[in-house]
């Protein structure tokens, strides 16, 4: 157990700091970030929006407990990141920068089965309900 959860806040930690580098800017307007939103073709509006949901996604991951809102958090971030990649691939970046992406998704993965694995192992270690 002690080695899953050691795991789960290794993962969880660098899933932090990977979307809140993204976050920050985008919530901010950076100028760096409007850039690559032209480049990849989104209007501008959208920068804090999505940089307001990934730190959302963020709190809601390391918030305890409402295990259905962190289901959500984590699809909402894959997603982001699917559509980041997919964006990238369409407008003609070099296949190098798809490493960063693989990177993302072994993070989100990693948490996202720690996460589960933490979960399942602290219910085994509970005592048994009895039924009213």
């Amino acid at each position: 157990m002690k080695k899953t959860i050691v795991m789960y806040w290794i993962f969880t930690a660098l899933l932090v700091i990977l979307m809140g580098i993204g976050a920050i800017p985008d919530i901010l307007y950076a100028s760096d970030a409007v850039v690559l939103f032209a480049h990849l073709g989104y209007p501008s509006y959208l920068l804090p929006f999505l940089g307001v949901a990934k730190l959302l996604g963020i709190l809601a991951i390391l918030i305890p407990g409402f295990p259905r809102i962190k289901e959500w958090a984590y699809a909402g971030l894959t997603f982001d990141l699917v559509g980041a990649m997919y964006s990238s691939i369409v407008v003609g970046d070099p296949v190098g920068g798809l490493v960063f992406f693989i990177i993302g998704f072994v993070v989100i993965g990693g948490s996202y089965m720690c996460y589960h694995r933490k979960q399942r192992a602290a219910s085994l270690s509970q005592p048994p309900r009895l039924a009213a």
